[in-house]
């Protein structure tokens, strides 16, 4: 069992279509057919949305998007047409809500990893691979591998497990050419990512990127880019393989869950506790510090 703790009722805006509530995200499409992309506070982790949500983090994880997409634009262009709130939607839009081209997005999570964690981890200690890529023997927790690797993972529904897939995969049921330039432009905006990263002192362990293609046939970064949701942030001076690195992102949350303090069983079918004060403090205070260690820019 999983999904929503507490299932949000969708907003209704004059001239808007409700089409979906995701995880983090609810979707509209306007009077032009473009898609509404408006980022909620809420925090989903282990395929629960969590409660209570986390202050700002909509318009963090917006602000964070935006902020890397224009550095990314001469890679691959983004589906982002404006940042103006809809006529009639709630003030609380602002900073949260994007108007994007509708594209015809692949059903593939891109995933890049350049450092060994989470379900790579995992996968690595089974069986030396992280979707059915070799790697050397005596990687350990936070290793840097020895180069980046695209390691896709099917979509899923809300309450659903992504799941880890390999490159030959993705080739059988979408052919080989979409998986190799998937692979590619997943590396690359990874790559540029991870230096850029690097000067500002975090390591950016992996994180997943969506796409999808407009009319002309290009390929276009959607959703959201290199937020604290979708990527794991490691101060680079606090990095020591072994164990599990401190991070500014909710792999915070993901610890208090697991932690003999929650009293919840991953395993088990009851829904998660909500989340304390404290820790909601601290994810919030982690998502800023993200932020603003990247951007340069004080949160305000």
């Amino acid at each position: 069992m999983s999904g929503f703790v507490t299932k949000p009722e969708p907003v209704e805006v004059p001239g808007l279509i409700h089409i979906h509530t995701g995880k983090v995200r609810d979707l509209y499409t306007d009077a032009e057919g473009n898609l509404v992309m408006v980022a909620s506070n809420r925090m989903s982790a282990f395929d629960w949305v969590l409660d209570p949500e986390i202050p700002e983090k909509g318009r963090i994880l917006t602000s964070m998007s935006l902020w890397w997409f224009e550095l990314l634009a001469d890679l691959y262009p983004n589906h982002v047409i404006s940042t103006e709130v809809p006529a009639g939607a709630p003030a609380d839009w602002a900073g949260r809500a994007l108007v994007c081209r509708r594209l015809d997005m692949v059903p593939v999570e891109c995933v890049a990893r350049g450092y060994l964690a989470g379900s790579g981890l995992v996968e690595y200690r089974a069986s030396r691979t992280v979707c059915g890529i070799t790697l050397p023997e005596g990687l350990t927790d936070g290793s840097e591998l020895p180069a980046p690797i695209f390691t896709p993972a099917t979509k899923a529904e809300v309450g659903e497990h992504d799941e880890n897939v390999s490159y030959d995969y993705v080739a059988e049921q979408h052919g080989a050419e979409l998986a190799a330039t998937l692979r590619r432009a997943t590396l690359a905006v990874y790559g540029r990512a991870r230096d850029i990263a690097r000067e500002r002192g975090i390591i950016l362990a992996d994180t997943k990127f969506e796409f999808g293609f407009d009319p002309e046939g290009r390929l276009v970064l959607a959703d959201e880019v290199l937020t604290p949701d979708s990527s794991r942030f490691w101060p680079a001076d606090a990095w020591e393989p072994g164990h599990a690195q401190p991070s500014f992102d909710k792999q915070y949350v993901r610890d208090w869950l697991a932690s003999p303090e929650s009293g919840w069983d991953r395993a088990s079918d009851t829904t998660p506790p909500a989340l304390p004060e404290e820790v909601v403090l601290r994810t919030h205070e982690k998502y800023v510090e993200a932020y603003e260690r990247l951007t340069g820019r004080r949160w305000a």
